[in-house]
């Protein structure tokens, strides 16, 4: 298995409150999270690689090791972060209202184990076609969802922007968790919104399908989307099952 990630600051932001990092715990299962961190002076970054560097730093000393146990894990360390990030922006004035959207993915047994909150994104590429995996935890979707608006009235809505779920803003929070087949050759892509605000499904499918390196392919996307405005930061995450089966919780 494979894991190659990018972030970049776009063209337009001077700062990147994107953050993301993979970890491997004590079993040597590799998780990657991705953090999109929002809200005060300086908040956003702030709270994004709190969530990151935490889950990260207790993943490393944890020993779960199959889907069921990765799943719990998410949920009860993902909720607890979320108080954290929430505490500390009461406790600083000038982190008042900080957030952040997360994505993450763990591979154990040939299954991939998704959780987000949010609507920074996951892509499970196998079988030739690209598949979103995450629903956003938006404003927008929820009215695409109830018939009010159409997907096209969504890409340009002013209130795109608005989450109905994020890390660090309420006490309680509701994570998705996705449990996938991790077949030899399949790709999952984790992502901020400065990716797919900026670059269809349909030329990320094409960018994954072409037979080239993770980091090659990580470099064409964050390219496209500043070639196409860059209005915000861009961080990619790919993470890659090679060939042989029974190598998902080996090192890449």
């Amino acid at each position: 298995m494979e894991i190659v990630f990018r972030s970049d600051t776009g063209k337009k932001r001077k700062n990147n409150q994107d953050f993301a990092g993979y970890f491997i715990n004590k079993k040597n299962i590799r998780l990657a999270i991705l953090c999109d961190g929002m809200g005060g002076h300086r908040g956003g970054d702030v709270a994004s690689e709190m969530a990151v560097s935490h889950l990260g730093h207790t993943w490393e000393e944890s020993d779960v090791q199959d889907a069921e146990q990765i799943t719990q894990w998410m949920l009860t360390r993902i909720s607890r972060e979320n108080k954290r990030i929430l505490e500390k922006s009461r406790k600083f004035f000038d982190l008042e209202g900080m957030g952040t959207t997360l994505v993450a993915a763990a591979v154990v047994d040939q299954e991939f184990v998704i959780a987000n909150i949010g609507d920074s994104r996951a892509y499970h590429y196998t079988g030739g076609r690209l598949y979103q995996v995450t629903e956003d935890h938006s404003l927008v979707n929820e009215l695409v969802k109830s018939g009010e608006i159409s997907s096209e009235d969504a890409e340009n809505h002013p209130r795109k922007n608005v989450l109905t779920r994020s890390l660090g803003v309420t006490e309680e929070i509701d994570i998705d968790v996705t449990i996938l087949p991790a077949l030899p050759n399949d790709q999952m892509l984790l992502c901020s919104d400065g990716l797919t605000n900026m670059v269809e499904d349909e030329d990320i499918n094409e960018v994954l399908s072409i037979q080239k390196s993770s980091e090659e392919k990580v470099e064409t996307l964050v390219t496209m989307a500043n070639e196409r405005g860059g209005y915000d930061n861009i961080t990619i995450m790919l993470v890659q099952i090679t060939a042989e089966r029974g190598d998902n919780n080996g090192n890449g």
